[in-house]
């Protein structure tokens, strides 16, 4: 559970970099008065990307973990 929190946190903080480099890079874009919103919402797409990935990787994973699995009856040690 605390690992799912730091990567909340992560991604927040890295979308509220990403609304500061583009108001200070291109405050014609995004004016200051509305950073802290184009921060939050940001992060929470950027969390969602990442949330989407992380299924991805282990759906993908899984299927690969499951197919190099020697069947129960070749497994070392089984009767």
């Amino acid at each position: 559970m605390a690992r799912e929190w730091i990567i909340f946190a992560v991604c927040l903080g890295l979308g509220g970099h990403i609304a500061l480099a583009v108001v200070l890079h291109a405050p014609d874009l995004w004016p200051w008065s509305k950073a802290w919103l184009y921060g939050l919402l940001s992060g929470i797409a950027l969390y969602v990307v990442v949330q989407v990935i992380r299924s991805l990787w282990w759906i993908f994973r899984g299927r690969n973990a499951e197919e190099t699995e020697p069947p129960e009856d070749q497994r070392i040690g089984h009767p």
